[in-house]
Protein backbone atom coordinates (compact mmCIF):
# COMPACT_ATOMS: atom_id res chain seq x y z
CA UNK A 1 0.00 0.00 0.00
CA UNK A 2 2.85 2.69 0.90
CA UNK A 3 4.99 1.84 -1.98
CA UNK A 4 1.67 2.88 -4.36
CA UNK A 5 1.05 6.15 -2.98
CA UNK A 6 4.70 6.99 -3.54
CA UNK A 7 4.45 6.23 -6.59
CA UNK A 8 1.15 8.53 -7.21
CA UNK A 9 3.00 10.88 -5.65
CA UNK A 10 5.95 11.07 -7.79
CA UNK A 11 3.75 10.91 -10.92
CA UNK A 12 1.82 13.82 -9.70
CA UNK A 13 4.77 15.57 -9.23
CA UNK A 14 5.70 15.26 -12.87
CA UNK A 15 2.57 16.21 -13.71
CA UNK A 16 2.97 19.60 -12.35
CA UNK A 17 6.36 20.21 -13.30
CA UNK A 18 4.80 19.76 -16.98
CA UNK A 19 1.96 22.07 -16.38
CA UNK A 20 4.01 24.53 -15.03
CA UNK A 21 6.26 24.39 -18.38
CA UNK A 22 3.46 24.66 -20.76
CA UNK A 23 1.88 27.73 -18.71
CA UNK A 24 5.51 29.23 -18.79
CA UNK A 25 5.62 28.87 -22.66
CA UNK A 26 1.62 30.03 -23.51
CA UNK A 27 1.63 33.61 -25.37
CA UNK A 28 0.80 37.08 -24.17
CA UNK A 29 -3.07 36.78 -24.38
CA UNK A 30 -4.45 38.53 -27.96
CA UNK A 31 -7.11 40.68 -28.81
CA UNK A 32 -10.51 38.72 -29.50
CA UNK A 33 -10.43 39.07 -33.42
CA UNK A 34 -6.12 38.93 -34.04
CA UNK A 35 -5.17 35.37 -35.33
CA UNK A 36 -3.42 33.13 -32.68
CA UNK A 37 0.98 33.29 -32.78
CA UNK A 38 2.11 29.91 -33.13
CA UNK A 39 6.04 29.85 -32.50
CA UNK A 40 7.26 26.39 -33.46
CA UNK A 41 10.37 26.42 -31.69
CA UNK A 42 8.39 27.02 -28.27
CA UNK A 43 5.98 24.18 -29.37
CA UNK A 44 8.75 21.54 -30.10
CA UNK A 45 10.10 22.19 -26.37
CA UNK A 46 6.47 22.00 -25.26
CA UNK A 47 6.49 18.65 -27.18
CA UNK A 48 10.09 17.45 -25.92
CA UNK A 49 9.77 18.85 -22.50
CA UNK A 50 6.47 16.43 -22.02
CA UNK A 51 8.64 13.25 -23.26
CA UNK A 52 11.03 13.88 -21.24
CA UNK A 53 8.25 14.33 -18.30
CA UNK A 54 6.99 10.77 -19.19
CA UNK A 55 10.43 9.12 -19.53
CA UNK A 56 11.27 10.77 -15.86
CA UNK A 57 8.19 9.08 -14.57
CA UNK A 58 8.69 5.88 -16.25
CA UNK A 59 12.05 6.00 -14.67
CA UNK A 60 10.53 6.39 -11.46
CA UNK A 61 8.46 3.76 -11.39
CA UNK A 62 10.77 1.29 -12.58
CA UNK A 63 13.34 2.05 -9.81
CA UNK A 64 10.45 1.50 -7.59
CA UNK A 65 11.37 -2.41 -5.57
CA UNK A 66 8.86 -4.90 -6.11
CA UNK A 67 6.67 -5.91 -3.60
CA UNK A 68 7.53 -8.30 -0.99
CA UNK A 69 5.26 -11.28 -0.80
CA UNK A 70 3.80 -11.11 2.94
CA UNK A 71 3.04 -14.86 4.12
CA UNK A 72 5.61 -16.13 6.48
CA UNK A 73 8.11 -18.15 5.07
CA UNK A 74 8.21 -21.75 6.23
CA UNK A 75 10.34 -23.11 9.20
CA UNK A 76 12.55 -25.58 8.81
CA UNK A 77 11.02 -28.58 10.34
CA UNK A 78 13.04 -30.36 13.95
CA UNK A 79 15.16 -33.47 13.14
CA UNK A 80 13.31 -36.19 14.61
CA UNK A 81 14.60 -37.95 17.50
CA UNK A 82 15.13 -40.89 16.21
CA UNK A 83 17.01 -39.58 13.26
CA UNK A 84 19.03 -38.07 16.25
CA UNK A 85 19.61 -41.24 18.12
CA UNK A 86 19.74 -43.90 16.08
CA UNK A 87 22.91 -46.05 16.44
CA UNK A 88 24.70 -47.26 13.30
CA UNK A 89 25.57 -50.74 13.08
CA UNK A 90 29.29 -49.54 12.49
CA UNK A 91 29.22 -48.09 16.36
CA UNK A 92 27.62 -51.76 17.57
CA UNK A 93 30.20 -53.88 15.73
CA UNK A 94 33.01 -51.53 17.11
CA UNK A 95 31.66 -52.43 20.37
CA UNK A 96 31.58 -56.12 20.21
CA UNK A 97 34.80 -55.54 19.61
CA UNK A 98 36.23 -54.49 22.40
CA UNK A 99 33.88 -56.09 24.78
CA UNK A 100 35.28 -57.42 28.08
CA UNK A 101 35.05 -61.38 28.10
CA UNK A 102 34.89 -63.72 31.00
CA UNK A 103 35.54 -67.23 30.34
CA UNK A 104 35.07 -70.20 32.03
CA UNK A 105 36.19 -72.70 29.93
CA UNK A 106 36.88 -76.29 31.73
CA UNK A 107 37.81 -78.83 28.82
CA UNK A 108 41.58 -77.74 29.33
CA UNK A 109 41.79 -80.57 31.38
CA UNK A 110 41.31 -83.14 28.93
CA UNK A 111 43.58 -81.74 26.04
CA UNK A 112 40.70 -82.04 23.48
CA UNK A 113 40.72 -78.47 22.78
CA UNK A 114 39.61 -74.79 24.13
CA UNK A 115 37.03 -74.18 21.45
CA UNK A 116 34.86 -71.49 23.10
CA UNK A 117 38.91 -69.51 23.58
CA UNK A 118 39.13 -70.11 19.70
CA UNK A 119 35.78 -68.61 18.90
CA UNK A 120 37.04 -65.34 21.04
CA UNK A 121 40.64 -65.25 19.13
CA UNK A 122 38.78 -65.85 15.57
CA UNK A 123 36.67 -62.51 16.06
CA UNK A 124 39.36 -61.03 17.95
CA UNK A 125 37.55 -59.94 21.26
CA UNK A 126 39.75 -59.95 24.37
CA UNK A 127 38.81 -61.99 27.33
CA UNK A 128 40.02 -63.41 30.82
CA UNK A 129 40.35 -66.52 30.63
CA UNK A 130 40.04 -68.94 33.79
CA UNK A 131 40.36 -72.67 32.39
CA UNK A 132 39.10 -75.24 34.56
CA UNK A 133 40.02 -72.91 37.67
CA UNK A 134 36.45 -72.27 39.60
CA UNK A 135 38.25 -70.35 42.40
CA UNK A 136 39.80 -68.09 39.90
CA UNK A 137 36.82 -67.35 37.98
CA UNK A 138 34.86 -66.67 41.11
CA UNK A 139 37.29 -63.78 42.33
CA UNK A 140 37.23 -62.12 38.66
CA UNK A 141 33.29 -62.87 39.36
CA UNK A 142 33.57 -61.09 42.82
CA UNK A 143 35.68 -58.04 41.73
CA UNK A 144 34.54 -54.83 40.43
CA UNK A 145 35.49 -55.25 36.97
CA UNK A 146 32.32 -54.60 34.88
CA UNK A 147 32.25 -57.77 32.48
CA UNK A 148 29.96 -57.09 29.08
CA UNK A 149 29.57 -60.92 28.45
CA UNK A 150 30.37 -64.10 30.88
CA UNK A 151 30.61 -67.59 29.15
CA UNK A 152 29.72 -70.85 31.30
CA UNK A 153 31.63 -73.39 28.82
CA UNK A 154 31.10 -76.39 32.18
CA UNK A 155 31.42 -78.96 29.22
CA UNK A 156 33.91 -81.30 31.44
CA UNK A 157 32.60 -82.87 34.77
CA UNK A 158 33.57 -80.08 36.45
CA UNK A 159 30.85 -77.90 37.33
CA UNK A 160 29.55 -74.42 38.16
CA UNK A 161 27.13 -74.54 41.13
CA UNK A 162 25.48 -73.09 44.25
CA UNK A 163 26.17 -69.40 44.70
CA UNK A 164 27.92 -69.06 41.63
CA UNK A 165 24.81 -68.85 39.87
CA UNK A 166 23.87 -66.16 42.41
CA UNK A 167 26.67 -64.16 41.52
CA UNK A 168 26.05 -64.04 38.05
CA UNK A 169 22.64 -63.92 38.44
CA UNK A 170 23.45 -60.52 40.04
CA UNK A 171 25.75 -59.51 37.13
CA UNK A 172 22.85 -60.05 34.86
CA UNK A 173 20.32 -58.13 36.38
CA UNK A 174 22.36 -55.22 37.68
CA UNK A 175 24.22 -54.45 34.82
CA UNK A 176 22.69 -56.33 32.47
CA UNK A 177 25.66 -58.42 31.16
CA UNK A 178 25.44 -61.37 28.75
CA UNK A 179 25.45 -64.71 29.46
CA UNK A 180 26.38 -68.12 27.35
CA UNK A 181 26.13 -71.10 29.43
CA UNK A 182 26.86 -74.50 28.43
CA UNK A 183 25.94 -76.61 30.93
CA UNK A 184 24.66 -80.34 30.74
CA UNK A 185 23.53 -81.28 34.55
CA UNK A 186 20.39 -79.26 35.15
CA UNK A 187 18.89 -82.33 36.75
CA UNK A 188 20.76 -81.77 39.92
CA UNK A 189 20.98 -77.72 39.41
CA UNK A 190 17.52 -76.27 38.09
CA UNK A 191 15.78 -76.71 42.14
CA UNK A 192 19.00 -74.22 42.97
CA UNK A 193 20.16 -70.66 42.31
CA UNK A 194 20.33 -71.28 38.70
CA UNK A 195 16.39 -71.68 39.06
CA UNK A 196 16.28 -67.40 39.43
CA UNK A 197 17.81 -67.17 35.98
CA UNK A 198 16.19 -70.20 34.34
CA UNK A 199 12.89 -68.91 35.71
CA UNK A 200 13.98 -65.09 34.36
CA UNK A 201 14.89 -66.61 30.88
CA UNK A 202 11.64 -68.54 30.63
CA UNK A 203 12.68 -72.31 30.52
CA UNK A 204 12.38 -75.45 32.34
CA UNK A 205 14.41 -78.81 32.82
CA UNK A 206 12.63 -81.58 31.53
CA UNK A 207 15.41 -85.11 31.93
CA UNK A 208 18.91 -85.42 30.80
CA UNK A 209 19.51 -87.94 27.67
CA UNK A 210 22.73 -89.59 28.22
CA UNK A 211 24.36 -89.55 24.17
CA UNK A 212 24.64 -87.30 21.68
CA UNK A 213 22.33 -87.44 18.62
CA UNK A 214 21.34 -85.00 16.04
CA UNK A 215 19.89 -81.58 16.71
CA UNK A 216 18.03 -79.67 14.61
CA UNK A 217 16.99 -75.82 14.10
CA UNK A 218 13.45 -74.72 15.11
CA UNK A 219 13.92 -71.73 13.28
CA UNK A 220 16.59 -71.19 10.99
CA UNK A 221 16.39 -67.94 10.13
CA UNK A 222 17.17 -67.00 13.35
CA UNK A 223 20.44 -64.79 13.64
CA UNK A 224 22.01 -67.24 16.02
CA UNK A 225 22.08 -69.59 12.94
CA UNK A 226 23.15 -67.10 10.54
CA UNK A 227 25.26 -63.83 11.57
CA UNK A 228 27.92 -63.60 11.38
CA UNK A 229 27.81 -67.35 9.93
CA UNK A 230 25.49 -69.50 8.26
CA UNK A 231 25.55 -73.17 10.38
CA UNK A 232 23.55 -75.74 9.41
CA UNK A 233 21.50 -77.97 12.33
CA UNK A 234 24.41 -80.47 13.63
CA UNK A 235 23.13 -83.74 12.17
CA UNK A 236 26.53 -85.31 12.33
CA UNK A 237 27.74 -86.81 15.43
CA UNK A 238 30.86 -87.88 17.33
CA UNK A 239 30.02 -89.43 20.99
CA UNK A 240 32.94 -87.98 22.86
CA UNK A 241 31.17 -88.17 25.81
CA UNK A 242 29.83 -92.01 26.78
CA UNK A 243 27.08 -90.76 29.20
CA UNK A 244 25.71 -87.35 30.95
CA UNK A 245 25.99 -85.71 27.44
CA UNK A 246 23.22 -82.78 28.10
CA UNK A 247 19.68 -82.51 29.12
CA UNK A 248 15.85 -81.41 27.44
CA UNK A 249 14.28 -78.24 28.25
CA UNK A 250 10.93 -76.57 27.63
CA UNK A 251 9.15 -73.73 27.89
CA UNK A 252 7.94 -72.71 31.58
CA UNK A 253 8.24 -69.52 33.29
CA UNK A 254 7.60 -65.89 33.02
CA UNK A 255 10.97 -64.92 30.60
CA UNK A 256 10.73 -64.09 27.21
CA UNK A 257 12.32 -67.38 26.57
CA UNK A 258 12.44 -68.82 22.93
CA UNK A 259 13.30 -72.28 21.80
CA UNK A 260 15.64 -72.19 19.13
CA UNK A 261 17.00 -76.22 18.47
CA UNK A 262 16.09 -79.95 19.64
CA UNK A 263 16.50 -82.96 19.64
CA UNK A 264 13.15 -83.61 17.44
CA UNK A 265 12.73 -82.25 13.52
CA UNK A 266 9.78 -80.27 14.41
CA UNK A 267 9.84 -78.03 18.01
CA UNK A 268 8.59 -80.09 21.43
CA UNK A 269 9.48 -80.49 24.43
CA UNK A 270 12.98 -82.11 23.84
CA UNK A 271 14.78 -78.57 23.32
CA UNK A 272 18.62 -78.06 24.09
CA UNK A 273 19.11 -74.14 22.70
CA UNK A 274 17.03 -71.45 23.89
CA UNK A 275 17.76 -67.57 23.91
CA UNK A 276 16.02 -65.11 26.31
CA UNK A 277 16.56 -61.81 28.43
CA UNK A 278 15.75 -59.57 25.12
CA UNK A 279 18.79 -62.10 23.64
CA UNK A 280 20.97 -61.35 26.45
CA UNK A 281 21.41 -65.07 27.60
CA UNK A 282 21.45 -68.28 25.70
CA UNK A 283 21.76 -71.36 27.41
CA UNK A 284 22.89 -74.55 25.49
CA UNK A 285 22.48 -78.11 27.30
CA UNK A 286 23.99 -80.21 24.47
CA UNK A 287 28.42 -80.60 24.82
CA UNK A 288 29.85 -79.03 22.16
CA UNK A 289 32.62 -81.96 21.64
CA UNK A 290 29.95 -84.23 20.56
CA UNK A 291 30.17 -82.82 17.15
CA UNK A 292 32.50 -80.98 14.92
CA UNK A 293 34.87 -78.33 15.39
CA UNK A 294 34.11 -77.06 11.89
CA UNK A 295 30.50 -76.42 13.24
CA UNK A 296 30.54 -75.43 16.59
CA UNK A 297 33.02 -72.72 16.23
CA UNK A 298 31.34 -70.76 14.44
CA UNK A 299 28.12 -71.60 16.01
CA UNK A 300 29.82 -69.86 19.29
CA UNK A 301 31.08 -67.40 17.40
CA UNK A 302 27.23 -66.17 16.52
CA UNK A 303 26.71 -67.07 20.59
CA UNK A 304 29.32 -64.38 21.00
CA UNK A 305 28.06 -61.71 18.40
CA UNK A 306 24.27 -62.10 19.28
CA UNK A 307 24.78 -61.89 22.84
CA UNK A 308 27.22 -59.18 23.05
CA UNK A 309 24.97 -57.00 20.18
CA UNK A 310 21.17 -57.03 22.86
CA UNK A 311 23.95 -56.35 25.23
CA UNK A 312 25.47 -53.54 24.33
CA UNK A 313 21.61 -52.09 22.80
CA UNK A 314 20.83 -52.81 26.49
CA UNK A 315 22.59 -50.63 28.17
CA UNK A 316 22.85 -47.62 25.60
Amino acid sequence: MLLQTSRRGIVFFLLFVVLFALACTLPAASTPNSPPIVDSTKVALEIQATNMALQLTQAALNSQPAAQPTSTPPQPTAQSAAEVQSTPTADIESLIRSANVLVYENTDEYGIGMWIQDALDGMGIKYTQTGSYSGRFMEYLNSGTKYDLIIVGAEAKDRISGEFWDVINTRLTRDKAALIAEIWYLDTESNGPIGKILGGCGIRFRKDYSLADSIYWWDSMHPIFNEPNTVLPLLHYNRYWENQTGDQIRLGGSGDAVMLAGLSAKPSDEGVLATCYDGRVIIQTFSDHDYDQADIIPLWENYIHYTLKNHFLAVQ
